[in-house]
């Protein structure tokens, strides 16, 4: 065990008082290396992940680990009490933000060095180890950060950074830092122009890692508790520097972070929360010291970015709905065209406008097609049939719709090609490598090109669900085997194509299938060779998605997606109709199915029963 004097700090010197109310004896005595600490909120699965991770990681390390769960109503916290026993639980009873659920397993640390992980991160075997030789060999630091990537194996800039102070939040906001991100005058805010495999002194480094050595935080203080989400990392990193400790960047070891699933919530909200913070930190550090004339204008433009993003957030969110509505105003455009060789009846049409276009958009919005399936054309096909057969129905029941029979039978058909036609082209341009389509969400024609890695003498149940998976429709090209002997032979009717040590050339080779997706097998494969792959991954031409499948087989975690496997294609199917939206697709299109055919079928019907009923009054008069 790491005694507190190798890390760097005298046991004997005298701690400054510690805001929060801990117990400074208590606190001065530290019998451990590490408390890590994770505040989660609904991300269970990404959550599992991470343990698992951690628990690889903390082989040879001694350490404690806090979960502190925000009122989830995922299964978290029963996760956490049934499967990693090993981990102290604070389980609290409504969502207290990030900042507040920190402090509360803050003030019950146990560890020298103290390290805020988010729940959606997987870390190497030797973070920890690495952690504590850095913080052993630099005494004047007191906090610092790994490297961390995105999925897709870049590097998620937040991970070091500077504070935005006039000139670098001007840079950010005027978009100057983007433009000329190895310029160091523009480059500040994210400190684009230094080399990521560099070891550095920066300003601030993010809360998705971050370790704090214990006498720091005794002379810092806890979070600030003012900021709910968003900007509490930052504000801990300026008070850490006001005190006099360095922050460093640390490339030696890395993480992978699944930015954005520890925080969800609706865009809108996160957006709002975001720069809300951004104007308490601006308020709380730099307008005692700035000009009234130069913190108005930098609020002002704080807030004037907070309203771009909120409208590039709502233009993202309402694309598709607008690109489908705009294809059926062309459908029923040439509907009335074709039906009166003329467009000086459209005004008899708004209204019928109006309704059959809300229509169809609810149906598509009901089979997923803003959703996981927004370019699935199979969906799309579905939705708008139904949305068919519910508009014929008004002709039928609502005398003032009869005169538009023949548009809404022409528009309908027209809005069957069109609107999965623009979706298979967007799955032809993905599958040729023209455009980048998230790979959870392509449905690229075939599927996505997926390769699996892992042990396959234990791991053939894995590629046989996703043989049979349905919904998320994986084309997998092939296997990679840690065995190296394995390259060659067969598993579940899959040829083992590469050994993981040639993984990389098979992602950078010319020839050959282009991947799209990789799906690491976490039961046999070691963290520090995923995350070294997906690190290596970036000079392979257009991104690829890598995804994790845990031990219990249950889930596909990937970049803001949790994807459930099937044991046959019947259970997928039977679970998604558990779901409220696709179960009442489903009925909507059945209703409307039987009442279009009882519609259809009702002059057979009615004919019938006047045949037979002449049949039966001319045999009674016999």
């Amino acid at each position: 065990m790491m005694n507190f004097k190798a890390i760097g700090a005298d046991k004997n010197t005298p701690l400054a008082p510690l805001k929060g109310g801990i117990d400074e004896t208590h606190f001065a005595a530290p019998t451990i290396d590490f408390s890590i600490i994770i505040v989660n909120y609904n991300v269970r699965e990404f959550l599992r992940q991470a343990l698992l991770s951690l628990r690889k990681a903390l082989v040879n390390v001694s350490a404690e680990i806090f979960v502190v769960d925000n009122a989830s109503d995922d299964g978290s916290a029963d996760l956490v009490r049934t499967q990693f026993p090993e981990c102290t639980l604070i389980a609290n009873q409504e969502n207290l933000g990030f900042a507040r659920a920190n402090n509360l397993a803050l003030k019950k640390a146990r560890g020298s060095l103290l390290v805020l992980l988010n729940p959606d991160t997987i870390v190497q075997e030797d973070t920890f180890t690495t952690v504590r030789d850095f913080m052993g060999a630099h005494p004047a630091t007191g906090m610092m950060s790994c490297k961390v990537l995105n999925p897709d194996g870049t590097l998620q800039l937040a991970c070091r950074r500077s504070f935005p102070t006039p000139w670098v939040a001007f840079t950010k906001l005027t978009g100057l830092s983007t433009l000329f991100p190895h310029s160091r005058l523009f480059g500040r805010y994210n400190l684009t122009y230094l080399p990521e495999d560099e070891t550095c002194e920066v300003e601030a480094i993010s809360g998705s890692f971050m370790v704090v050595r214990r006498a720091a935080l005794a002379q810092v203080g806890l979070l600030d508790e003012d900021f709910f989400m968003y900007g509490e990392d930052l504000d801990w990193c300026y008070r850490m520097r006001a005190a006099g400790w360095k922050i460093h960047y640390c490339p030696d070891t890395q993480i992978v972070h699944f930015k954005g699933e520890s925080s969800r919530r609706s865009s809108f909200d996160s957006v709002r929360i975001f720069y809300q913070a951004m104007g308490l930190f601006v308020k709380k550090h730099f307008r005692p010291r700035m000009s009234m004339l130069a913190y108005a204008l930098l609020h002002f433009a704080i807030w004037v970015r907070a309203a771009v993003a909120l409208v590039r957030t709502a233009l993202q969110t309402l694309a598709l709905p607008l690109l489908d509505l705009t294809l059926m105003q062309a459908s029923l455009g040439l509907a009335i065209w074709l039906r009166f060789e003329s467009s000086e009846v459209w005004h008899s049409y708004l209204i019928v406008d109006l309704v059959y276009s809300v229509v169809w958009l609810t149906a598509l919005a009901l089979f997923g097609c803003y959703g996981k399936a927004r370019f699935s054309a199979y969906q799309a096909v579905l939705a708008t049939l139904t949305g068919f057969l519910v508009n014929a129905s008004f002709t039928y029941f609502f005398k003032q719709y009869a005169f538009s029979r023949q548009v809404v039978l022409i528009a309908g058909g027209l809005n069957i090609v069109l609107l999965s036609a623009w979706r298979l082209g967007v799955k032809a341009l993905s599958y040729l490598g023209v455009l980048k389509v998230a790979a959870a969400s392509s449905h690229a024609m075939g599927g996505v090109r997926t390769l699996v890695v892992g042990d396959f003498t234990s791991d053939d149940a894995l590629v046989e669900r996703l043989k049979t998976n349905l919904q998320n429709n994986y084309e997998l090209v092939g296997l990679v085997s840690l065995d190296p002997t394995q390259v060659g032979n067969s598993h579940a009717g899959l040829p083992v194509i590469a050994a993981l040590e040639d993984l990389d050339k098979l992602l950078h080779a010319a020839s050959g299938p282009r991947i799209q997706q990789v799906i690491f097998s976490t039961q046999r494969v070691p963290f520090d060779r995923i995350i070294g792959a997906m690190a290596r991954s970036r000079s392979a031409g257009p991104r690829i998605s890598f995804k994790l499948v845990p031990s219990h087989l249950d889930v596909i975690i990937g970049k803001a997606s949790i994807d459930a496997i099937a044991e046959v294609p019947l259970v997928e199917i039977e679970n998604r109709l558990q779901r409220y939206g696709p179960a009442l697709g489903k009925r909507l299109f059945d209703l409307s199915l039987a009442t279009f055919a009882l519609l259809l079928l009702a002059p057979f019907f009615i004919l019938r029963w006047l045949t037979v009923r002449e049949f039966d009054s001319m045999t009674v008069t016999v």
